[in-house]
């Protein structure tokens, strides 16, 4: 059985605790794939909630002290009860305070996968890169190089989302090669990509770094085929075509569309 198909006969319980910008399109993202998502925040059940689930994605896109209260409860309960941990360090290098809470979430929960574009996940392992805004992933450096290097420093698996999305767990690296400009577009689809990796893991046991690459090819065949059908009409066509090929994409058109190469 595939990962995908594990999802949608399981449906997984994945706890978010997102930024606003982007939880109804989470929520509806994962709904759409046959996840179950779950937004808790409140310092009082995040760790109930945490224990409970498949997965946990945390990500700092609207911060504030509170969210990283929440996030550290939530993170500290699933290492407690060996669930994976899904971190996006949104616009981390940005400004002090937003590099500085990644950093501490960092040390304090174990993370299972850190994603980001590369000038996120370099601010946040004291690489040099340079960001601009929380979007910002353009620079120069070895992403493979540089994905390698921060698995081996936080001892998980590392996802550089950009144009070829590089994953490794400093062993062993994979890139996903399928995708949409598109996606750039839409707010939040780094913020879902994330969500949904966490679903892909809910159950992945031993096979994470499998789990986790083919949630991004799957993430980049919808888009692809959302394009297909829709980009000439703008990004919002794209966004509603976007959310049904999540849920209408099937294994096999999955396994006949991913561009998946070990390096």
């Amino acid at each position: 059985m595939t990962f995908l198909a594990k999802v949608r006969e399981q449906s997984p319980l994945v706890h978010n605790i997102t930024n606003i910008v982007v939880t109804n399109f989470t929520a509806n993202g994962l709904l759409a794939l046959g996840a179950s998502p779950f937004m808790a925040y409140a310092h009082e059940e995040a760790a109930d909630v945490a224990k409970l689930s498949g997965a946990v994605v945390l990500n700092i896109g609207t911060l504030d002290e509170s969210v990283v209260k929440s996030i550290l409860i939530a993170g500290k309960s699933a290492n407690e009860s060996g669930v994976p941990v899904v971190f996006d360090p949104v616009g981390a290098g940005a400004t002090a305070y937003r590099t500085s809470a990644a950093q501490r979430i960092i040390q304090e929960v174990k993370l299972t996968v850190l994603r980001g574009n590369v000038a996120e996940v370099a601010n946040v392992v004291g690489e040099t890169w340079s960001i601009k805004g929380v979007d910002a992933g353009a620079g120069e450096g070895n992403v493979i190089s540089l994905a390698q290097k921060a698995a081996t420093k936080l001892g998980c698996i590392v996802v550089i989302t950009g144009k070829d999305d590089v994953i490794s767990d400093g062993q062993i690296t994979y890139v996903a090669s399928n995708g949409h400009p598109m996606l750039t577009k839409i707010t939040g689809a780094g913020c879902l990509l994330g969500s949904v990796i966490g679903a892909f893991l809910a159950g992945a046991e031993q096979q994470r770094i499998e789990a986790v690459t083919e949630a991004l090819a799957f993430y980049g065949v919808a888009a692809e085929i959302a394009a297909e059908k829709k980009a000439a009409e703008g990004p919002g066509s794209f966004q509603v075509e976007f959310l049904n090929q999540l849920a209408l994409v099937s294994v096999e058109t999955l396994q006949q569309r991913a561009k998946i190469q070990k390096q």
